[in-house]
C-alpha cells in the first residue's frame, strides 16, 4: 500500500495584538472526507470568529486539539491525509463516570502555554483553580478571574446550588468577554461626558429621495444616511483635531488621517470595522465600504486589519429604534457619535410650528483631551452639515 502524505492544520496569524485563540467548533469530524479549502474548524478570538480551511483534499485523520481549548498562533491543531478521502475507523469513546477526588479543584489536564505562563508568573496552585474549559480545563479567563479578587482564598465549603430548570447558564464567548473588558476599560480610564443636540433631517431625506434611483443605477449601491454622517463628521474632525486624537501616557497624539469606525451589531456582539481614509473617498465609495464591512461582520469573516486602527466611531442605535442614548468610547479613541431614530416632531420654524423629521445626536467624548466647547462645536458642525447638505456636497 502506497504511503500517503499528511498536511498540518495550523492556527494562522490574526493580527499583531492576537497571540491565541479558542477552538470553538470542529466543522468536520475525524474520518470525514474533505476537499481543498473546505472549512474544517472555527476559531474564536477576543475580536473575531474565523474559519480555518483544509490544506488539501483527503481525510481529516487527526484532531489534536479539542473544542474549548486555547491555542497559540502557529499551533498544529489537526492533520489531513491526502488522497481520495477514504474514511478511517475509530473507536467511539464511552463516557466514563466522573471520579470524585478529595480536592474538587485538583487538575491533571494539561495547560495551554498562555495559561501555564500566567500561572507561573502569578505563582498559583492549579489545584485550587476551578476550570471552566472543555473537560474542566483551566482557561486564561479562570486564572484572571482569580487574580482579580486580589488574593487566592482557600476554598470554602460550597452551598449546594439549587437546580432550576428556568435558568440557563451559558459561557461567555471570547468576543463577548472582550467587548465587556473594553467597555469597562473605557469607563475606568477616560473621563467620559456626553453632549446632545438634535438635527432636522428634512434636507437629507429629500436629497436621498431625489437621487436614490440615479445614484444606485450609477454606483450599484444604495445612498444611505451613513455616508452623509461620515462626511459631516470629517468636517468636524478637521476643525476640532482633538476629537480625532488620543492620549498615550503623557502625550497627546494628533492624527492627520481619518479612519472612521462604523459600529455593526451581529449575533455574536458589537464589532466596529473601519472605513480607511474616509476623507479621500466619495459618497459612493463610503457606502460601498460600509455595505461590504457590514456584510462581512454579520458573516463573521472580518479580518483583524479591518477592525483595527480607527480614529473616530459612529454608532447608529436608530436602526433598533433607540430615541436617545449615551454611547461609550471605543478605546483608545476620544470620541464617538451616536445616531438615533428619526421621528417626526413639532418644531418652531420662524415663529410657526411645523412637523419635521428629527433625530437626536449624542457625542460622547474624553474630557481629558476634549473641552466642552470643542465637543459642542463639533456636534454643531455635524448639525449644520446635515441640515445643509450642500456644505458637504460642495466641500464648504
Amino acid at each position: 500500500m502506497s504511503s500517503q502524505s499528511q498536511k498540518d492544520i495550523i492556527v494562522p496569524p490574526m493580527g499583531e495584538s492576537i497571540s491565541e485563540a479558542t477552538v470553538a467548533r470542529w466543522l468536520k469530524q475525524k474520518g470525514e472526507e474533505v476537499v481543498l479549502d473546505e472549512p474544517l474548524v472555527e476559531l474564536e478570538t477576543d475580536k473575531v470568529t474565523l474559519e480555518v480551511s483544509s490544506p488539501a483534499r483527503g481525510t481529516l485523520t487527526e484532531q489534536l486539539v479539542p473544542e474549548g481549548a486555547t491555542v497559540n498562533i502557529g499551533t498544529i491543531i489537526g492533520r489531513v491525509t491526502e488522497g481520495e478521502g477514504q474514511p478511517v475507523t475509530f473507536k467511539k469513546k464511552t463516557p466514563q463516570p466522573e471520579k470524585k477526588t478529595e480536592d474538587p479543584f485538583s487538575k491533571e489536564l494539561p495547560l495551554s502555554p498562555a495559561v501555564r505562563k500566567l500561572v507561573a508568573e502569578s505563582q498559583l496552585d492549579t489545584r485550587r483553580i476551578e476550570g471552566h474549559g472543555k473537560e474542566g480545563r483551566i482557561t486564561k479567563a479562570d486564572v484572571l478571574t482569580l487574580l482579580d479578587k486580589g488574593k487566592v482564598e482557600e476554598k470554602q465549603p460550597e452551598v449546594p446550588r439549587v437546580e432550576d430548570k428556568r435558568i440557563e447558564r451559558v459561557r461567555m464567548s471570547r468576543l463577548r468577554q472582550r467587548i465587556a473588558e473594553r467597555l469597562k476599560e473605557a469607563q475606568n480610564t477616560a473621563a467620559i461626558l456626553t453632549t446632545f443636540n438634535e438635527v432636522d433631517m428634512t434636507q437629507v431625506m429629500s436629497l436621498r429621495s431625489q437621487l436614490r434611483e440615479t445614484f444606485e443605477k450609477k454606483h450599484s449601491v444604495k445612498l444611505g444616511l451613513m455616508s452623509f454622517f461620515v462626511k459631516a463628521c470629517l468636517v468636524g474632525l478637521k476643525e476640532i483635531p482633538a476629537v480625532n486624537a488620543e492620549i498615550e501616557g503623557d502625550e497627546l497624539i494628533y492624527k492627520n488621517y481619518y479612519d472612521i469606525g462604523v459600529a455593526v451589531g451581529t449575533p455574536q456582539g458589537l464589532v466596529v470595522p473601519v472605513v480607511r481614509d474616509a476623507d479621500k473617498k466619495s459618497f459612493a465609495q463610503i457606502e460601498k465600504d460600509i455595505a461590504t464591512l457590514s456584510q462581512k461582520a454579520r458573516e463573521g469573516t472580518l479580518s483583524m486589519k479591518e477592525l483595527q486602527g480607527g480614529t473616530f466611531t459612529i454608532s447608529n442605535g436608530g436602526v433598533y429604534g433607540s430615541l436617545m442614548s449615551t454611547p461609550i468610547l471605543n478605546p483608545p479613541q476620544s470620541g464617538i457619535l451616536g445616531m438615533h431614530k428619526i421621528q417626526e416632531r413639532p418644531i418652531a420654524i420662524e415663529g410657526k410650528v411645523e412637523i419635521r423629521p428629527m433625530m437626536y445626536l449624542a457625542l460622547s467624548y474624553d474630557h481629558r483631551i476634549i473641552d466642552g466647547k470643542e465637543a459642542v462645536t463639533f456636534l454643531v458642525r455635524i448639525k449644520e452639515c446635515i441640515e445643509n447638505p450642500e456644505r458637504i456636497l460642495l466641500d464648504l
